[in-house]
C-alpha cells in the first residue's frame, strides 16, 4: 500500500496578520501549526498503512518553515518527507496549488495508491483543493469523508452530504479528504522525535524539479485574484426600550416584527394585535 497525504502548515488561529495591499497571509510573522484537518487526514493514512503495511509519503508546500509540519509527520510514523519549495510558486490560489501538488505526486511517488487530505484548511476554509486535486490527477474521488474501509483493492468510504448518510465504494487508486469527525490524531511520541531528526532532512524540490509549467504554478498560474482584504466593521449597537411592558413590546414589534417574524416564520404583527 502506498499512499501520500498532502500536509499544509497553517498560522495558528490567533495569529492571522494579512498583507492588505498584495491580500496574502504573512506566513513568516506567524506561528504556524499543522492543519487540524490534515492531522486527522494523516491520521487515517497511518492506520491504513499499519493494516496493510506499504509506505507512507507527506507532501507540503510552503516557504522552509513548513519542514516543520512534516517532521511532526515523520515523527508520527511517516516514511518519506517532500516540501516543495520556490519563490516562483508563492501566491498559489486552489487551482495552480491542486496543479503543483499533481505534479509533485507523479514526480516523487507515481505508483501510489491513495491521496489523502484535509476536507478544508484554517486559513481559506475553500474545500476546493481536493476535488482539483483528483481532476488533475483523473482519480475516483470521494470527499468530506467519515469512516473508510479496505477490501483488497476496494475502498469503501462513509460520509455525510446534505444531511444524508453515504456509502460509497471506490477502486484503487483514489484520493479522498478526510473530516474531523474521525481519525482522531495520535500523540507524538518522544522516540519518534528522535528518529524524525535522525533519519535524514526533508527532501527539498522547487517547481522544475516535479517538471511543474513555471505558466501553470504561483500567483501566474492562478485564475483567482484577491481584490481586497479587510477586518469586517461590527454595524450592532444597542437599543434601549422604556416604559410599560405591553408598550415596549408592542414598539419592538412595530421596529423589528418583519426579521423576527421571517426567523420563526410567523407574522408575529398580527398575532399581537390578534392577542390585544
Amino acid at each position: 500500500m502506498n499512499i501520500v497525504v498532502c500536509l499544509k502548515q497553517v498560522p495558528m488561529v490567533s495569529e492571522l496578520p494579512w498583507d492588505s495591499k498584495t491580500g496574502r497571509l504573512k506566513r513568516g510573522q506567524a506561528e504556524g501549526m499543522m492543519n487540524p484537518a490534515c492531522k486527522h487526514a494523516l491520521e487515517a493514512g497511518l492506520r491504513l498503512k499499519q493494516a496493510q503495511g506499504g509506505r507512507l509519503t507527506v507532501l507540503s508546500m510552503g516557504p522552509p518553515e513548513a519542514q516543520e509540519v512534516l517532521y511532526e509527520a515523520l515523527a508520527l510514523g511517516a516514511d518519506q518527507a517532500v516540501l516543495l519549495c520556490d519563490p516562483r510558486l508563492a501566491g498559489a490560489d486552489t487551482l495552480a496549488t491542486s496543479y503543483t501538488l499533481a505534479r509533485a505526486i507523479q514526480a516523487v511517488t507515481p505508483d501510489f495508491d491513495l491521496a489523502l487530505l484535509g476536507c478544508h484548511t484554517t486559513d481559506s476554509e475553500t474545500g476546493q483543493v481536493g476535488p482539483q486535486l483528483a481532476e488533475e490527477l483523473d482519480l475516483p474521488a470521494a470527499f468530506n469523508v467519515e469512516h473508510l474501509q479496505l477490501a483488497g483493492r476496494t475502498l469503501t468510504v462513509r460520509r455525510v452530504s446534505d444531511g444524508f448518510l453515504e456509502t460509497l465504494e471506490l477502486d484503487l487508486p483514489a484520493l479522498l479528504t478526510i473530516t474531523t469527525q474521525e481519525f482522531t490524531p495520535r500523540e507524538t511520541p518522544l522516540g519518534g522525535l528522535e528518529r524524525a531528526f535522525a533519519q535524514g532532512a526533508v527532501r527539498m524540490l522547487d517547481a522544475l524539479a516535479i517538471g511543474a509549467d513555471l505558466e501553470l504554478v504561483g500567483e501566474k498560474g492562478s485564475a483567482g485574484r484577491m481584490l481586497r482584504v479587510y477586518s469586517p466593521a461590527a454595524q450592532k449597537k444597542g437599543v434601549l426600550l422604556t416604559g410599560a411592558v405591553k408598550k415596549s413590546v408592542q414598539e419592538l414589534l412595530e421596529r423589528y416584527g418583519d426579521r423576527l417574524g421571517g426567523l420563526i416564520g410567523q407574522d408575529l404583527a398580527s398575532e399581537e394585535e390578534g392577542h390585544g
